[in-house]
């Protein structure tokens, strides 16, 4: 055989594979790496679809080329700019307000928009819901679209009025589809679009009301480049521009931080992946010295034995991740079901490379977690066929290492995971596992001293978990982290959002009123003192944006993602008030009195707001409200409790300092239940006030909620099924122990039943561990999360001790399966190896 041709070499490797297919190591391998390609080929598809979804439809999300966007309007100059440039124009006001219909009313997100709306993307609408959509120019003066979900909650028809503000409109169609509007999963209020020449006789626009103006561009990309570099240093602080890029990257920045944590998801899944396929390919190389000692004594050179089992598990391997990646390309149709309407639904195929990607992230990992223990076989003496206690020489321990490493380096790389959080992970989880190692490890060793006393299956069951505590350990340790997460993404799913309504107090505050007018102000405060059994405070509010801090521009100071970043990047509510509002608490510096005389009017600042602004005491704030600037001086810190449903303010000034600006006021209030029909008769009677549900937008929030989970414990159905595939292969190490150990048993006169009720015993034991250990894990983490995170007492969650029953039954199962061939081997084996 020496100078073995590789298409000989190559059918000799094709005919073993066929013939070793039912080899249990290499079904839990083609297992292992289906798992792993599967959720690398599925979650990659979710990420390159999305992303090509958001580039394909950047433009179109704006609804132009280019926006500009503020909080008031756009100056005639900037209008006349652009259209000397030869660009098209449109123009867009959005707010939120109520219509009503004859019994109900609703909150909705109004456009009101000119005839050229939009420059890019179609406008669709339908004559009747849920009818056949076609596209065409928006509505005309004293008409109005809304989406069907409005015609639903008014109970209203095609060709009804109903009434916006001090005005009515005719419902003249259903609108279905709008391009500058990202989806569900950024408003969770419907949609309704209306003329801008009706605006005016709404009479809900008024000075200081939450109103963003847009206006819309289009044209050549030298004429837009012009108009930017024209415009852009004049800029008010409550203005920006915004292009394809820019609306990209808002469009997209919610849902790329759900790609990471899913792609987080796929890593575990391929860990515990690489896990089994590294004890397989183990067993794999052990079963097979004696065959390689065979083939080197008739002739074959040891690179020729290396490449001929090389080409075995290749094969393997690329069956496999072809297998996966078909899996994969259709588990992602049920990841994107799962989070239908939360997704633009027209999104491109994806392509080839997600496929691909995953295939390369399976063979990948068969490389670095299989190669180290497949290279044993090329370094087998032909000597063993003699003598079989004959092992070939180990590779070294950095290899074996080094290789596992590189090939996690690789698929991180490939998933483009956030370092530092990966890390992080992977120090967490290591820490988690050796400490949780130690305790099960310990608790094995103490139940040495139980088996003296124990009935037979018991000593049985527990002497192999004693025989291999390290190996017992470690499937206890995968199923318990399994369990664990999946347990504490069921507690949480709807727990948080409960606990936190049940810890308000009765009569919480459950609806907010916006822009109360001045002029309306002492009116609808005494409405609702008749209609609320509660007190009821308007709080002045005049939309303003922070600029400068000490002179300094406030970009330059703010770290990116943190809590300042995000409040500058919006006009933020401006407050004043003589006394401490009640459910604040003075935490630095004092509240002002009426004596008080100092250079700058004083602000009090909320107390993590101005950490993350890097604020003390005396430091001077710049403020741009209503285009002109207002200096202040901290004078106070503040810690807010946000979960009271009732008004808080991040700014609170001295009186004085904003009373001279246009000001609209906002209140919270309590109305009993079944009070509907009052609360449609207030919107009436003050049109220009937007009222908020808090509990519809809580039931609103809840479902969402519910659905991303949803679609994240469809994602760790994979890393269930790599903990699987972690058993089996920890199984089928040891197979060949139990097959004798059940064979000798067997001899010496055990019946089938003791056996089956050992190997029960085992499994039920360790998968038992594996639940406690989650449910004492998943009481610790909520412990922590309500303590620190979310400032919510803590109670414990009884149903939890149902998780060591689950673990039982699981993994107890699973063993059972895995094991079978062990409880059918004839006694006539142990006689034939003797």
């Amino acid at each position: 055989m020496k100078g073995l041709p590789f298409h000989r070499l190559l059918a000799l490797a094709t005919r073993q594979l066929l013939r070793d297919a039912r080899a249990g190591e290499l079904r839990v391998l083609f297992f292992a790496l289906l798992v792993a390609v599967t959720a690398s080929t599925a979650i990659g598809y979710f990420s390159a679809r999305l992303n090509d979804g958001m580039q394909r439809r950047a433009s179109e999300f704006l609804g132009a080329d280019l926006l500009l966007t503020g909080t008031s309007p756009a100056a005639p100059a900037q209008i006349e700019q652009g259209k000397q440039l030869g660009l098209d124009h449109a123009r867009l006001v959005e707010f939120s307000s109520v219509i009503a219909g004859d019994e109900a009313i609703q909150l909705v997100s109004v456009k009101a928009v000119d005839s050229h709306y939009p420059l890019r993307g179609q406008l669709k609408s339908a004559s009747a819901p849920y009818g056949a959509e076609r596209p065409g120019t928006g509505p005309r003066p004293g008409e109005v679209w809304a989406e069907a979900r409005v015609l639903a909650t008014l109970d209203v028809q095609v060709g009804d009025r109903i009434e916006l503000g001090s005005t009515s409109l005719r419902l003249s169609r259903v609108l279905t589809y709008l391009p500058d509007e990202a989806g569900d999963f950024y408003s969770l209020t419907p949609h309704v679009l209306m003329h801008l020449d009706d605006l005016a006789a709404t009479e809900v626009v008024q000075p200081g009301s939450r109103v963003r103006y847009r206006e819309q561009w289009r044209g050549a990309p030298e004429a837009l480049k012009a108009y930017r570099q024209a415009v852009e240093p004049n800029l008010a602080a409550n203005q920006r521009l915004e292009d394809a890029r820019d609306g990209s990257r808002q469009v997209g920045g919610a849902l790329n931080r759900a790609e990471r944590y899913l792609n987080l998801a796929s890593l575990a899944a391929v860990l515990l992946a690489g896990v089994a396929v590294a004890l397989s390919a183990a067993r794999f190389a052990a079963r097979r010295f004696d065959a390689s000692a065979l083939l080197r004594c008739l002739g074959l050179s040891r690179r020729q034995a290396l490449s001929l089992f090389s080409l075995q598990l290749a094969m393997l391997g690329l069956t496999a991740s072809l297998s996966g990646a078909l899996l994969g390309w259709l588990g992602q149709h049920g990841l994107f079901f799962l989070l239908q309407g939360l997704l633009p639904a027209d999104l491109p195929p994806g392509g080839p490379g997600p496929a691909l990607a995953g295939m390369a992230t399976g063979l990948v990992a068969l490389a670095g977690f299989a190669l180290p223990p497949l290279a044993a076989l090329g370094r087998v003496p032909p000597l063993r066929v003699l003598r079989r206690d004959l092992l070939p020489v180990p590779l070294s321990a950095w290899l074996v290492y080094g290789a596992a490493l590189l090939a996690l380096g690789l698929i991180m790389w490939r998933l483009s995971l956030d370092l530092k959080l990966t890390l992080a992970l992977l120090g967490g989880g290591l820490l988690a596992t050796l400490l949780l190692g130690a305790l099960l490890l310990s608790g094995l060793r103490g139940l040495r001293r139980l088996l003296a006393r124990a009935a037979l299956p018991w000593r049985l069951g527990l002497g192999q978990l004693l025989r291999h505590p390290l190996a017992a350990a470690g499937q206890s340790l995968a199923f318990g982290l399994i369990i664990l997460a999946m347990a504490l993404i069921a507690l949480l799913r709807g727990e948080l959002l409960d606990t936190w309504q049940e810890q308000l107090p009765a009569q919480a505050p459950n609806h907010f009123a916006l822009n109360v007018l001045p002029a309306e102000q002492d009116a609808f405060s005494a409405r609702l003192t008749q209609l609320s059994p509660h007190p009821v405070t308007l709080y002045p509010v005049v939309p303003g944006r922070l600029v400068m801090i000490n002179g300094e521009p406030v970009r330059q100071i703010v770290s990116k993602e943190s809590q300042g970043e995000r409040a500058i990047q919006r006009d933020l509510s401006l407050t004043w008030a003589s006394e401490l509002p009640a459910d604040n608490q003075l935490l630095a510096g004092r509240w002002w009195s009426p004596g008080d005389d100092g250079d700058l009017p004083g602000v009090s600042v909320e107390s993590k707001l101005a950490e993350s602004l890097q604020l003390r005491l005396g430091d001077r704030l710049s403020f741009s409200v209503g285009g002109l600037n207002r200096d202040a001086q901290v004078s106070s810190l503040r810690e807010v409790d946000w979960n009271n449903f009732r008004p808080n303010f991040y700014m609170i000034f001295e009186p004085g300092t904003l009373q001279d600006l246009p000001v609209t006021y906002l209140t919270s209030f309590y109305l009993p239940p079944r009070q509907e029909r009052e609360l449609v008769e207030l919107a009436r009677a003050f049109p220009a006030v937007t009222l908020l549900q808090v509990d519809a937008l809580l039931k609103q929030l809840r479902s969402i909620v519910a659905q991303v989970t949803l679609a994240i414990e469809y994602v760790l159905l994979f890393v269930l099924a790599a903990g699987l595939a972690v058993l089996f292969a920890g199984l089928q190490a040891t197979l060949d122990e139990r097959i004798r150990q059940g064979a000798l048993l067997r001899a010496l006169g055990a019946e089938r039943r003791l056996l089956i009720s050992a190997r029960r015993t085992e499994f039920a034991l360790l998968g038992a561990a594996s639940g406690l250990l989650a449910a004492l894990g998943c009481e610790l983490i909520s412990f922590l999360l309500y303590r620190f995170a979310f400032d919510l007492s803590w109670q414990p969650h009884p149903w939890l001790l149902v998780l060591p029953l689950i673990g039982a039954l699981l993994v107890g199962g699973a063993g059972i399966i895995g094991t079978r061939r062990a409880l059918n081997v004839s006694p006539l084996t142990v006689l034939r190896e003797g």
